[in-house]
């Protein structure tokens, strides 16, 4: 693999940010390989290829994800002459690192803090959010706050610490997030895309024997809630409500930040490879 555009990415996470770096990669023509966990927790789920590993495959806009089983079979996917699919394999721990190296390993779970990415995974490293030092962890860190940073490149220090609230969208910041209340089963009752009013019951928390009411914060769409019958934990992300009903189709395509996001991954990579 000599092209630039050959060389092998992988990337850690497949949520709806991820999935932002993975559209601009994707067109780029770089080799991707995808890997999650058993059981993501996305939310906005309509625009993140982590559903592959339930579904078997996740469409967003006109890329697709497909599940594998090994890393074999990934392999075999991004070295078709007729590559069209990301491959997505289940594997929380890299193990698949004991197989290839990489020449870029792209940490885009947003966990908030550091899963175990170093700079030993690949022959480039970039994270993305909070809980990593530029030049210490990975090579690269790219700032994930919403406002006048957002996309910034570090190639020291951190990027800025988990604040603990969401963007302003719409006017909307803290209350737009809707968290767990009890650990059980969530049971939906609206789907992504619905209207919801202010104080409507969007979805219930199967708790033992009791079923506790997911309340609507405000009029507004929902942009997404975790998916049916997952396992949450009190103070889990569960839902997030758009409070502008106009932009119903943002609800089912990349959002700007994701973008952002995704042009700034590939800026990174093009001053390590380059420089």
């Amino acid at each position: 693999m000599s092209l630039f555009n050959d060389e092998l990415v992988i990337i850690r996470g497949a949520g709806d940010l991820a999935t932002g770096v993975v559209y601009s990669l994707y067109k780029a023509h770089f080799k991707i390989i995808l890997l999650e966990t058993q059981y993501p927790s996305s939310i906005r789920r309509k625009v993140a290829l982590s559903e592959a590993v339930y579904d078997g495959k996740s469409r967003v806009e006109d890329i697709e994800a497909v599940l594998v089983k090994s890393y074999e079979e990934a392999l075999n996917i991004i070295t078709d002459t007729n590559y069209s699919k990301i491959p997505i394999l289940i594997d929380p721990n890299c193990e698949i690192l004991n197989h290839v190296k990489p020449t870029f390993l792209i940490d885009a779970i947003i966990a908030k803090k550091n899963l175990g990415t170093n700079k030993s995974m690949a022959k480039y490293t970039i994270a993305l959010g909070p809980g990593f030092t530029a030049g210490k962890d990975v090579d690269i860190v790219i700032e994930t706050v919403r406002g006048h940073n957002l996309g910034r490149m570090y190639t020291k220090g951190e990027a800025i610490p988990n604040t603990g609230i969401p963007g302003n969208i719409g006017g909307k910041e803290a209350e737009r997030v809707i968290h767990a209340s009890a650990d059980g089963i969530i049971e939906n009752i609206k789907n992504i895309g619905d209207f919801v009013r202010e104080k409507e019951v969007i979805a219930y928390i199967n708790n033992n024997n009791e079923k506790i009411e997911v309340l609507a914060a405000f009029d507004g769409l929902l942009r997404g809630i975790i998916r049916d019958g997952f396992k949450v934990h009190n103070g889990l992300k569960i839902a997030d409500i758009d409070p502008r009903k106009s932009e119903y189709d943002n609800c089912f395509t990349i959002s700007d930040k994701a973008r952002n996001l995704g042009g700034a991954v590939l800026t990174a990579m093009m001053y390590l490879y380059n420089r």
